[in-house]
């Protein structure tokens, strides 16, 4: 009889641990093995730098200094310094029209897709300008939810109907999020790439800013939406849209954080990828345009960027903007762990503003994100935007 029942005791632990061992190792599927950790242990050991760049800031000037000397020791200092270098940046890349706070949503056509709901839409992204995009909301409307913009050179790619990999909207949609893919579909077939206001002949305002100013136009019209938090909304992008969204954030604090995919997070004359000099950047000239490529003495740049470099100032201080709103760099060939130097530089503010774990960076060989990258992204997305703090 004793027998029997150690038996049966030892059968049933037997069965439990099979159980157990069964769906820690995603046997329902709806768990991938990477999501049985927490998403905060899947992006904790990216907001800190390698030993080797602990603490090193290279040559580029301190956001934490006024561009009259003073320093910046408080958090009322660094308010005051915040104001300025937006002041300054807007100033130099030319002052936005009004924000378009009460859009107009026009839905050109919707479709059911696996989980959620994809709807076309249109709507004026600058005074004179309309876009059209893909708005996608999951099934479940009992609540509201995060939301992500994503931007790109169309926006088909970020809903999955372009390049593996680079499906933002798609992949967000189906973990809970309301998102928004844009992009400039035709600019892009013209070679343009950009938005110029008023217009391509005599531009006043930097393309890139306009492209910044397109996304907080966007980020109304999410916010519109009654199944959307306001208060959640993201932004991310890869490469000339890794470019956008730094832009976007760092010059609209309403996003309350974003993933910038290998945009080249500074100035960096040796990439040819890193082409801040271009007309439709930072670079703007009236057409005829300067010869597409890396600057030479006989191909220079033109438009404001020049100034710039010539001036000191450097991409750093618009992510210093972004203090205390979390960011990461999800970074390639552009944006290696070198880039650190550069990252320093807002650790320090969110220092002055007692913030931790506000600057995060991942790294990968390629140019191009992965699956690793990419779910290095969502969790990021998931841990800031959709779990209680």
């Amino acid at each position: 009889m004793y027998h029997l029942n150690s038996m049966k005791i030892y059968y049933k632990f037997i069965i439990l641990s099979m159980v157990i061992i069964f769906i820690f190792m995603g046997f329902y599927h709806e768990i991938p093995p990477l999501q049985i950790r927490s998403n905060w242990d899947i992006i904790a050991p990216f907001f800190y730098p390698p030993d080797e760049y602990h603490e090193k800031y290279g040559q580029y000037r301190s956001p934490l200094i006024f561009y009259d000397g003073r320093v910046v020791t408080t958090e009322e200092d660094w308010e005051k310094r915040r104001n300025e270098i937006s002041i300054q940046w807007h100033k130099m890349m030319g002052e936005w029209p009004p924000l378009l706070k009460n859009p107009k949503i026009d839905i050109l056509d919707e479709k059911k897709r696996e989980n959620f709901m994809q709807y076309r839409i249109s709507f004026f992204w600058t005074p004179n300008e309309k876009t059209e995009g893909y708005l996608l909301i999951p099934d479940k409307n009992d609540y509201k939810k995060p939301a992500v913009i994503t931007v790109y050179y169309e926006p088909e790619t970020a809903i999955g109907m372009g390049q593996p990999d680079r499906d933002f909207a798609y992949q967000l949609t189906k973990r809970g999020f309301v998102t928004l893919s844009i992009g400039t579909t035709k600019a892009t077939e013209n070679k343009t790439y950009a938005i110029y206001h008023p217009n391509i002949n005599q531009a006043t305002v930097q393309p890139l800013s306009m492209l910044a100013y397109a996304a907080a136009n966007a980020w109304y019209v999410l916010a519109s939406f009654s199944e959307v938090d306001s208060t959640r909304i993201g932004i991310v992008g890869h490469s000339f849209g890794g470019k956008w969204a730094m832009f976007a954030s760092c010059l609209f604090e309403n996003f309350a954080c974003a993933v910038w995919s290998d945009p080249g997070i500074v100035f960096d004359e040796s990439r040819s990828d890193i082409n801040y000099w271009e007309p439709w950047y930072l670079g703007y000239h009236p057409p005829p345009w300067r010869i597409r490529g890396i600057i030479t003495q006989n191909n220079p740049a033109k438009g404001l960027y020049p100034d710039l470099v010539n001036k000191g100032y450097d991409l750093h201080e618009l992510h210093s903007l972004m203090a205390p709103r979390p960011f990461l760099v999800s970074g390639g060939s552009e944006d290696t762990p070198v880039r650190w130097k550069v990252l320093n530089h807002t650790i320090a503010v969110n220092k002055i503003l007692n913030y931790d774990n506000r600057v995060a960076m991942t790294n990968r060989p390629d140019h191009s994100p992965n699956a690793e990258s990419n779910k290095q992204i969502y969790s990021f997305f998931e841990y800031f935007l959709m779990e209680e703090k």
